[in-house]
């Protein structure tokens, strides 16, 4: 599981011209899942968006999480994050789990992290075409990937 994170001022996502998912100052993440990731791919990156200390203190270090820095999250589904290039300029999207599952696991970050949070997140639609919006803090990405840490 692949999720890269963006320190967002406000970020929103609109399906079909309609806003389904806003935030003001927090994260902007777009989240992949591959072949045979299950819920302990899922439980690491849930820990890790909500730990992630990525936002500035009083001394102007960055060193708060999402949580101590009152922020909100807006986690969208991005399958062509799980993608090689093995010969020429054509992506291969071969490593991406299949729909279903990929459903299942979105779902399940989402609501992992909502427990951790205790309090909702905001969301795309999964398997939609979705027009993203973002005003960068900083910039700041981060990119977690769960196989750094559980084969």
């Amino acid at each position: 599981m692949k999720a890269v994170v963006q320190r967002a001022a406000r970020a929103s996502v609109a399906v079909d011209g309609k806003t389904v998912g806003s935030i003001g100052p927090g994260f902007l993440v777009l989240l992949g899942v591959e072949k045979g990731d299950d819920p302990r791919h899922a439980d690491y990156i849930a820990e890790k968006l909500t730990k992630l200390r990525i936002f500035a203190d009083s001394q102007g270090k960055m060193n708060l999480d999402i949580g101590a820095a009152g922020g909100e999250m807006l986690i969208i589904s991005q399958f062509t994050l799980i993608t090689d290039i093995p010969v020429g300029n054509r992506p291969y999207f071969g490593g991406a789990e299949a729909p279903d599952k990929a459903e299942e696991m979105y779902g399940y970050v989402c609501r992992r992290v909502e427990q951790m949070l205790q309090k909702p997140v905001q969301r795309g639609v999964f398997g939609t075409h979705m027009e993203i919006s973002l005003l960068g803090d900083g910039p700041v990405t981060i990119i977690i990937n769960s196989r750094d840490k559980i084969k």
